[in-house]
């Protein structure tokens, strides 16, 4: 599948299902098992209610199903890349408020650059401890809708 044909195919317009708007939703993007399952775990430790993708192309169909107040998306996946993810979310006009935080094993500043071109907020370098995932929860997460 092409990335013009995942943009066309990205939802618009669905509706999520009914939540306690004082629980953060948080959607984490990684082909790895191991680090989304550690996010998982951090995260649901942190009071957040979690959603796991585990490639740009699940991750699209989840943000319209889930509607996340904030999302960690992995740089280096296949088919569709993070950047990649990051700029179709941020090009639908429902979900261009909804923080991404850009996940690599990288700490690089070319990477970090790159995912604030294309409307990322910020960037943490794989692995992560638990409170910087929750550091990163509490500065970036929007009230919940």
């Amino acid at each position: 599948m092409s990335l013009d044909s995942a943009v066309a195919q990205f939802p618009s317009g669905a509706t999520g299902a009914t939540r306690d708007p004082q629980v953060t939703r948080v959607l984490v993007i990684d082909d790895s098992n191991t680090i989304r399952r550690s996010a998982e775990i951090f995260l649901k430790q942190g009071g957040c209610e979690v959603v796991l993708a585990e490639d740009g192309f699940d991750a699209l169909a989840k943000v319209s199903d889930h509607r996340p107040d904030l999302i960690f998306c992995d740089i280096l996946m296949p088919r569709l890349d993070g950047y990649q993810t990051c700029a179709i979310i941020k090009r639908n006009a429902e979900f261009a408020s909804v923080p991404v935080i850009m996940l690599s094993s990288k700490d690089g500043l070319f990477d970090k650059a790159r995912g604030r071109m294309v409307g990322s907020q910020d960037y943490l370098t794989k692995p992560f401890t638990k409170d910087q995932l929750l550091q990163a929860v509490a500065l970036h997460r929007r009230a919940p809708a």
